[in-house]
């Protein structure tokens, strides 16, 4: 199968866990500043799971575009990176209910270590059907960041119960580094598309 289908399918799911996150966000009880304020917290942690999806869904992007064909493998792994996204609304909605709770703020770094574990296997899939030799096999390297934000999601899942600032400032720091799409793919994806041309 052409991968034209699984990117709409997979396009089509994100979007839908986005409008589920937003659809989750409560109008101020009032028409001020200061209607804002109790809300904050809730904004603040929309605005990092949106990060969180929008950082998958470009990376997604650029990671299927590196593959010629979709195998059932590559099908499950991306089901798979799908199940654990569209839990991220229902996380976040959690955390929002219950600030200030450990459980809900572990849950969510247990949702993201499940997501990137998926993304990887994902990558491992498709290397599979295209061969070591293949650009996504090339351009993956050691993959340092993907090896530190799993470190990044256990330490925050563990601080959790400890700590609720250090998992978040986690959390964040995972987010901006991965806030530039990566460049690995980009050069993959570029190098692909030469190569067919």
């Amino acid at each position: 199968m052409p991968t034209g289908r699984l990117v709409a399918f997979s396009d089509g799911v994100i979007a839908v866990i986005i409008t589920i996150m937003v659809l989750e966000l409560k109008t101020p009880l009032g028409d001020d500043l200061a209607a804002l304020r109790p809300l904050l917290p809730t904004l603040l942690n929309y605005v990092l799971s949106f990060l969180f999806i929008a950082i998958y869904w470009n990376n997604h992007h650029h990671l299927l575009h590196t593959a010629s064909r979709v195998t059932a493998s590559i099908m499950w792994a991306n089901f798979h990176l799908l199940f654990w996204l569209s839990l991220v609304p229902f996380v976040t909605a959690w955390i929002d209910e219950y600030h200030g709770s450990p459980l809900p703020t572990a849950s969510y770094g247990v949702i993201l270590l499940m997501a990137a574990i998926s993304y990887q296997l994902l990558q491992t899939a498709i290397v599979a059907a295209h061969g070591r030799e293949s650009k996504l096999a090339q351009a993956l390297g050691n993959d340092w960041k993907g090896k530190l934000s799993l470190a990044c999601y256990i330490s925050a899942t563990a601080l959790s119960f400890v700590n609720l600032w250090l998992p978040n400032v986690l959390y964040f720091l995972v987010a901006m580094m991965w806030i530039v799409p990566d460049r690995r793919l980009e050069r993959a994806v570029v190098a692909g598309g030469r190569a067919r041309e």
